[in-house]
């Protein structure tokens, strides 16, 4: 493996430094890792001098499950946001415009490989991949397998049901004691459900076609969901709606969303960040309009 050595990039700053008298900003720190060239299959993290180095040379390479639109989908049509994942398909959703924008930053190539949920904390940790952006919230637990950046969107925690039923006026979780809801699996969104008192809780499903499914099928009462994936699938199904809770009467839970790396991995984490950090709120937020305006249908 070639590993970059910063010692030109060092240099250059040091006569720029000179030339300037001081630097503009402290947040344009990690923009020397960023600008290094990222060098082969890397089998440490990173360099003492902060480098990064990433699992293919000149590629960012992301795990998702390409199946959590808004976030992320598969579709068959090639388009200006959609990245190339083999099959004849391509990826495409909000984590692949985050991505996309970082690799740019990075001045590397986004790769996405579809992962199973289950399967992005050790496909990260075993050097397949270069970091999760799959809408994955920064548990404690997770935290301790994986390192996480500051959150890149903020969510929030809906329950999806049928149009007809008497939960579309529901303001309180505790309205749902003795129905049955059901949550994704190994999600938060499964793990909420227990908040309510009395409630059935349902078996988790792998996916939401699934889990929509079993909700027009009367096999259960409600699912819980984030509200893009809500309002995604709503507009997919006419029959069915989302409803949002009062103030301090919904699920008590983090609904942030954050990029995930190799534990341990500094530099690259670094890197990631101010790259992430560049784009404003207002820039990121238009980007989830603009994915949940175009992700595909969920019926």
């Amino acid at each position: 493996m070639k590993k970059v050595i910063a010692l030109t990039l060092a240099l250059m700053m040091t006569l720029a430094l000179a030339a300037c008298g001081s630097s503009d900003s402290g947040s344009s720190a990690p923009a020397p890792a960023a600008s290094a060239a990222p060098s082969g299959t890397a089998s440490e993290p990173a360099d003492a001098d902060g480098t990064f180095t990433t699992v293919t040379e000149g590629k960012f390479t992301v795990g998702m499950e390409c199946a959590y639109a808004p976030f992320n989908w598969t579709q068959l049509e090639q388009t200006e946001t959609a990245v190339d994942i083999g099959s004849a398909s391509f990826a495409d959703g909000y984590d692949v415009v985050v991505g996309k924008y970082i690799a740019d930053k990075l001045g590397l190539e986004l790769v996405v490989k579809p992962i199973a949920w289950e399967g992005l904390e050790p496909a990260v940790n075993n050097g397949e991949i270069d970091a999760i952006i799959a809408g994955m919230t920064a548990t404690p637990e997770r935290a301790e397998n994986v390192d996480f950046t500051t959150p890149y969107y903020e969510s929030k925690m809906v329950i999806i049901v049928r149009g007809d039923s008497d939960l579309v006026n529901v303001t309180d979780i505790q309205e749902l004691s003795g129905k049955k809801v059901q949550g994704q699996t190994n999600t938060l969104y499964d793990t909420v459900i227990d908040q309510i008192e009395g409630v059935d809780h349902v078996t988790s499903l792998a996916t939401y076609p699934l889990m929509v499914a079993a909700l027009q099928n009367k096999e259960v009462d409600a699912l819980t969901a984030e509200l893009p994936v809500a309002v995604g699938v709503v507009t997919s199904n006419p029959d069915l709606k989302y409803v949002e809770f009062e103030p301090d009467k919904g699920f008590q839970a983090d609904t942030s969303v954050s990029i995930a790396v190799k534990k341990g991995n500094s530099a690259l984490l670094e890197a990631v960040q101010g790259a992430l950090d560049s784009a404003d709120e207002e820039t990121r937020q238009q980007w989830m309009i603009d994915a949940t305006n175009r992700q595909p249908s969920q019926e």
